[in-house]
């Protein structure tokens, strides 16, 4: 088997609400777009006893044993889905941690979506989704390269065609662990994308929702506020929204000059924060 190059592009929340609390996780619907940003991952089949697995890359440091690479392993080779067949797998690190990109969830679901369409296991979708959710809640995000809708039933919906935005996404020099976020929330919200449509990618729509872990990172993190503030002044874009459970925030532009611009301009004001100007895909 020769080595396969596969690109695991890094994940968007246009829009998240928390909706409810199921036993010892909390209930999300959310709105996703994948972002250009996106890790490297090189698969071979090899003559051994086990995987070799290796980060490389910029954000490759501090990722322990107890990975999503290393979780999809195991729970493959539990249900016998491998037939013994071992891999080297080497991730070349581009998507921060601790960011709210769900760079590790990408990495699982697309190193799955290989294994599933070169036919190295067969499993049906019921299978897996149930794999995808042992792994993380965002693993199911990564499972097609459309942008998406998961409403508050756990269903995910699949868009294509849909308007791309410019994005300035930075990440100030500390992360947002998703679990202390989590354990924060108190309120509950209604159910909004129960019925999703191509009209809630709109701008318009958009513009009007919101991320309802931000209050909670910024109450924790001040400096992550201000950030925002110092975003939205930037050449007017559209709008900026935190991703995930943070840290990082996205400034969403319609133009491409505008968006490099604000980048040159962040960069003077927060030199040693890691930001990117890419697009949504």
């Amino acid at each position: 088997m020769k080595k396969n190059k596969i690109k695991s592009y890094a994940k968007l929340n246009l829009a998240l609400n928390i909706v409810g609390k199921d036993s010892s996780l909390h209930k999300i619907e959310t709105i996703v777009a994948l972002n250009t940003l996106h890790d490297e991952i090189f698969i071979e089949k090899i003559k051994s006893n086990k995987h070799d697995i290796l980060f490389a890359g910029k954000f490759s440091q501090n990722i322990n044993k107890d990975n999503t690479i290393n979780k999809l392993l195991t729970i493959l080779e539990k249900k016998k889905l491998l037939n013994d067949k071992k891999f080297r797998i080497r991730i070349n690190k581009f998507i921060p941690s601790k960011a709210g990109l769900g760079g590790g969830s990408m990495n699982a679901a697309n190193i799955l979506n290989f294994f599933i369409k070169r036919k190295i296991i067969k499993i049906d979708k019921n299978e897996i989704l149930t794999i995808s959710k042992s792994i993380g809640s965002d693993v199911i995000l990564g499972l097609n390269h459309s942008n998406s809708i998961l409403n508050a039933r756990n269903k995910i919906t699949y868009f294509t065609g849909q308007k791309k935005f410019h994005t300035l996404i930075v990440k100030p020099n500390f992360g947002c662990s998703t679990k202390e976020i989590f354990s924060k929330v108190k309120k509950f919200t209604k159910p909004k994308f129960n019925k999703p449509n191509k009209k809630m990618f709109s701008l318009n729509y958009l513009k009007e929702m919101n991320n309802a872990l931000e209050p909670i990172a910024f109450s924790k993190y001040r400096k992550l506020r201000s950030i925002k503030v110092f975003l939205e002044g930037l050449l007017t874009p559209a709008f900026v929204r935190m991703t995930g459970s943070g840290s990082a925030l996205v400034a969403y532009f319609q133009s491409k000059k505008r968006c490099e611009d604000a980048k040159k301009m962040f960069n003077k004001k927060y030199k040693n924060y890691w930001c990117i100007a890419s697009k949504t895909i």
